[in-house]
């Protein structure tokens, strides 16, 4: 239900760009340009916050107790809907949108880090297919609820979720209750908290992706706006890498050993790879449906067969990792069949990922593995917008000749061409141009499919640095549920030991 809720919200930001705020008529370039870097700074905050604020948070939930950090993200989250949805102006809005990407961050993280407190690590795919598939769901069913609401008055679209996270607080408080050994203080606790590489990560993350979002459309990729961003984003996580390997650094946020593995390694990367691809996917469908005509919101309709397709390959695949107690199989199927069968390849993948990472570490590493693991999946949606945009608008200009039409050709031009593919704009074309533009559109969309083949080849590489390590049936004694009953085989993990590596077949 959490990750149903805070996914929703993560694509509602376009509905009320256009309702309470429009372009001044003012021909000043200074001032357009600070409005639109406003309409850019709503519609991404939200993603900056989420993809940031995740390793950091799973240091927190491993110091003070998971639900105690859950429930206090659903507050968080609560407060910036409430902030939103009462905005008078944009500088409000913001604000609103940045507390809640702070705190659905946490709450994507903690979904699945609870999953694997309460589920012995051979059990957990089926679970985690539960919680993905819910954060799909969320992503498409989002931007079908904030139109509908969008409708009758923008501000719905936030005040929505206080109702929500209302029965998640109850849920929360009535039946998840779980063990923990609380430190002796306050003041001990804060002292263990890794401020400085917490403080890197973030200002590192946040800095890629105000480079990346961007670029290709507010500004080139060789301008300085999207270079410098980067860079500093680039050299931040170089000095978090080395600060949190030296001796200045008690207890790393992100520990060096989640990397010394290469199953973890292959795991992260193929996690990383797989988000692009969804995204990638989910990006541009819509794209197609919109050129034979079907408004935005027809278009996201239109998704559901897709998702829901997915989240069924995802339960199946959950169930036959646990039954087999494999995970290569699936990851290598899944990254074949992706190259032909989208659905059908990201389900086989989404729900096994995880537990392949976890195969390699201790139990006690749940946390720093699960928030690394999921921020880079947030990564990768960004990246998988941004690439995908770029191909898409490049192959644009590169068959914008065809369109005779200058004025037609010349509102193509400058990155601008997914913004304009939208159904009215084909559709009030004279027959003769639109004829044209759907052949230059048609041609783009196919070096993205041709694009997103070659990216299931590359995450397929992950397959081969893969190895296959037994899953754990037993369970971590510091965490889990404080009752009798559990959930599957809770033989006891010793706290801190790493699986026998050598003994992998």
């Amino acid at each position: 239900m959490a990750s149903l809720g805070m996914n929703e919200s993560a694509g509602l930001a376009s509905s009320e760009l256009g309702s309470e705020h429009e372009e001044p008529k003012s021909t000043g370039a200074s001032t357009k340009w600070r409005f639109w870097l406003t309409m850019a700074t709503i519609a991404s905050i939200y993603m900056f916050t989420q993809t940031a604020v995740q390793p950091p948070c799973a240091q927190l939930c491993n110091i003070f107790d998971r639900k105690s950090s859950m429930v206090t993200a659903v507050v968080i989250f609560a407060a910036g809907s409430a902030v939103a949805g009462s905005s008078k102006t944009a500088t409000t809005l913001i604000v609103g949108r940045t507390v809640q990407g702070l705190a659905s961050g946490c709450i994507m993280m903690l979904s699945e880090l609870i999953v694997c407190d309460m589920v012995p690590l051979r059990e957990r795919g089926k679970y985690v297919g539960f919680i993905l598939s819910a954060i799909a769901l969320g992503t498409v069913v989002g931007p079908i609820t904030s139109g509908a609401l969008a409708e009758h008055h923008w501000r719905w679209v936030f005040y929505m979720n206080l109702p929500i996270c209302g029965i998640i607080l109850a849920t929360l408080k009535l039946f998840v209750k779980f063990r923990y050994n609380k430190e002796p203080s306050w003041a001990k606790a804060i002292s263990r908290i890794d401020w400085p590489g917490n403080t890197l990560f973030c200002g590192s993350a946040c800095a890629i992706m105000l480079g990346i979002i961007p670029a290709g459309s507010s500004h080139s990729w060789s301008s300085w706006r999207t270079i410098l961003p980067i860079t500093i984003g680039v050299a931040g996580f170089i000095a978090m890498a080395f600060f949190e390997a030296s001796r200045f650094c008690r207890e790393p946020g992100i520990p060096p050993r989640l990397f010394t593995n290469r199953t973890t390694v292959a795991g992260y990367f193929m996690a990383f790879i797989s988000s692009i691809a969804l995204q990638w996917a989910g990006f541009f469908w819509p794209v197609y449906f919109q050129m034979r005509g079907a408004s935005p919101l027809k278009s996201a309709v239109n998704l559901l067969p897709f998702l829901l397709f997915l989240l069924l390959v995802a339960g199946v695949s959950g169930a036959v990792m646990s039954k087999i107690g494999q995970y290569r199989p699936l990851h290598a199927a899944g990254f074949t069949i992706l190259q032909i069968l989208n659905a059908t390849g990201q389900g086989l993948i989404i729900p096994t990922l995880l537990p392949a990472i976890m195969a390699s570490l201790a139990e006690s590493d749940a946390a720093a593995a699960t928030g690394v693991f999921s921020s880079l999946r947030s990564f990768g949606y960004a990246w998988g917008i941004v690439l995908s945009s770029i191909i898409f608008n490049n192959q644009v200009e590169k068959n914008q000749w065809r369109i005779e039409d200058s004025t037609v050709r010349g509102s193509l031009t400058g990155g601008r061409g997914y913004g304009m593919v939208s159904g009215d704009f084909v559709q009030q074309l004279p027959p003769a141009t639109r004829v044209q533009v759907l052949d230059v559109y048609t041609r783009s969309l196919r070096s993205i499919w041709w694009a997103a083949l070659a990216l299931a080849c590359v995450g397929a590489l992950g397959v081969l640095i893969d190895k296959h390590v037994p899953l754990r049936q037993g369970l971590e004694k510091e965490y889990g549920l404080d009752s009798d009953g559990q959930l599957g085989d809770t033989a006891p993990q010793e706290k801190g030991v790493a699986p026998d590596l050598n003994s992998s077949k």
